[in-house]
């Protein structure tokens, strides 16, 4: 066993006996505690889980990794992602904690006064959470099958496992209180790395300011175009500017209507605690995101410069693919190349038996059939996005003990999120369909049960799609938010900004915002046929399909009957402060 294996089993050891027991500790016995954590969790503490639940293996593994090979054009991710959680906090967070519901269909179907409408939303909940746990699934399976030497379908049920434990005892409360000790493990893991290579290339070791005000992308860019490649900060290579602005606006409104993410709003004891929790959640990621582009260039730079300088030095056969032993320029071993090339996520081929790896662009092989180059590129190099932060530390050559910590936080990332993600299918299922539409008169045990069951069938679905996910990490998360963009978040905003919004409206728009997202990413995705709308790819139609549930909804709200007269008073009443009324009467 490696100084890294044994390191990672460590600290991963550490960690998960640590969210083992804080999810044993928290156990609950009642449903207000399953879901909404008997709404006392003090505001920075839910900031932390907020940020936790939030920043998924995408944010962690996958973000940085898009950046670093698509450059300008991966901080849509950057943008979406962030601008999308200021418009969450600000503009929706307080007047949802304000309802004082349990979940998002909670509040739809008393907002719509239909139960047609809060099945449609519990549905269209399941339906996100499901796409975006695969994601954090094979984030898992990447970091185990890499760093523990088991293979991806173990790692997830590993994964599934644990996070099972956790979100099945403690629902909401041991979900919450784990996900704050998971920001601590998630955070120092990504800064650490950050701090040490920052020093190495630039001498300056806070990463902010080193990408900023250091000479490292001139430095990059010059690298890229002597590779063949465009500068690495040349804007809208190979993506139109009307697809980038739809990925960024799908990515804003997704992160607005994520119903994991709001659900936590409804944990702290109110209004107020919502706010503040919602700003130290900005100043936890914020820390992360504003170094995901320094993480990017510097595994970009030294990913190029580690390839350039290293010699083939033996080449191992196998069944999928040869395993190539470079030595760099020293004579030494590249041993993270070795390593990760047996995951079967880095794959090389030396095409014209020179002795060297050229990382040039274009594809090196057929798909991903590891066994037959492509021709016609000189591209001797394949990397699967996802590894890019994961592998960023080893290629630095940092301690093996940074390299485990990296790993922790991985996985960290990813149990965050996924636990989120279960507890809110959970809570559609048990709690909205259930309980408000099956069996009002359930008992709280009954409750209660429903929900682990829930959980439990949740996890099932969940390791399979992270066993057989649709797309790489970033990408399958990215379409999960195109589907809340186009489904939840317009109901969310014209049921506190639009008293008149009814429930035609809210049906016919849910239905075709939905529905349309959901054909075009399936056509585009996953049957491969290409984009039939202006070249909008399937990460960003979410934006298309929030456009035509917004409309479809107002226009259909408009030649109907208005909500009755209680509804459109409890409307006006939650988003004007209290108070506010007798002090306008009085002058």
């Amino acid at each position: 066993m490696s100084s890294v294996e044994l390191w990672t089993y460590i600290v991963v050891g550490i960690t998960f006996a640590l969210y083992i027991y804080i999810g044993y500790a928290n156990r609950v016995r009642d449903t207000k505690g399953f879901y909404v954590a008997g709404q006392g969790v003090p505001a920075v503490a839910n900031g932390a889980a907020t940020a936790a639940d939030w920043m998924s293996a995408a944010s962690f593994i996958s973000m940085a990794g898009l950046i670093s090979f698509m450059g300008f054009n991966g901080t849509i991710y950057l943008m979406g992602w962030t601008g999308g959680y200021v418009l969450l906090a600000l503009l929706l967070a307080p007047y949802l904690r304000k309802f004082g519901k349990y979940t998002v269909p909670d509040f739809v179907g008393d907002r719509y006064y239909s139960q047609l409408v809060r099945v449609l939303a519990a549905i269209a909940t399941v339906v996100i959470s499901l796409t975006y746990v695969a994601g954090q699934m094979r984030g898992v399976g990447i970091v185990f099958s890499r760093f523990l030497g088991v293979g991806i379908t173990t790692g997830v049920v590993i994964g599934m496992l644990i996070v099972g434990f956790f979100a099945i005892l403690g629902g909401m409360k041991g979900i919450t209180w784990t996900q704050v000790a998971q920001y601590s493990v998630l955070i120092v893991a990504y800064l650490i790395p950050a701090f040490a290579i920052g020093a190495v290339l630039t001498g300056n070791p806070i990463p902010q300011i080193s990408f900023t005000f250091s000479d490292i992308i001139p430095r990059l860019n010059d690298l890229q175009v002597t590779l063949g490649f465009q500068e690495y900060t040349q804007p809208f290579v190979g993506k139109g500017m009307l697809d980038v602005f739809c990925v960024t606006l799908a990515l804003m409104a997704g992160t607005a209507g994520l119903p994991h993410v709001i659900t936590r709003f409804y944990t702290v004891p109110n209004v107020r605690a919502a706010r503040y929790s919602a700003g130290w959640a900005l100043l936890f990621i914020a820390l992360l995101y504003t170094t995901a582009p320094a993480i990017a260039a510097f595994a970009r730079y030294n990913l190029i410069n580690t390839l350039d300088t290293a010699t083939v030095a033996n080449v191992e056969p196998g069944d999928k693919q040869d395993i190539y032993i470079l030595n760099d320029a020293n004579g030494q071993e590249v041993t993270w190349a070795t390593s990760w090339q047996k995951t079967g996520l880095l794959a090389f081929v030396d095409k014209n038996n020179d002795g060297k790896i050229a990382f040039l662009p274009g594809d090196a092989f057929n798909g991903t059939n590891f066994k037959e180059p492509k021709a016609d590129t000189a591209n001797e190099a394949y990397f699967d996005r996802d590894i890019i932060v994961l592998a960023n530390p080893e290629i630095a050559k940092l301690a093996p003990f940074i390299i485990a910590l990296v790993a922790a936080g991985g996985l960290a990332a990813a149990l965050s999120t996924a636990s989120g993600l279960l507890l809110a299918m959970s809570s559609a299922v048990s709690h909205d369909i259930y309980y408000r539409v099956i069996n009002p008169g359930a008992s709280e045990d009954n409750r209660l049960m429903a929900g682990r069951i829930a959980i439990g069938v949740a996890l099932i679905f969940a390791g399979y799609f992270g066993i057989n996910p649709p797309g790489f990490v970033g990408q399958v998360v990215a379409l999960a938010f195109g589907l809340a963009a186009s489904s939840t978040f317009p109901l969310i905003l014209l049921g506190i900004f639009d008293k008149r919004t009814n429930s035609a409206g809210a049906t016919a728009g849910i239905i075709v915002g939905l529905l349309f997202t959901l054909l075009y990413i399936v056509n585009t995705n996953f049957l491969k046929n290409p984009p039939w709308i202006a070249g909008i790819s399937g990460e960003g139609i979410g934006a298309i399909g929030m456009v035509l549930n917004l409309v479809v909804t107002y226009v259909v709200s408009r030649i109907t009957a208005a909500p009755p007269q209680d509804i459109q008073d409890m409307v006006e009443s939650v988003r004007v402060p209290r108070g506010a009324a007798d002090a306008v009467t009085a002058h």
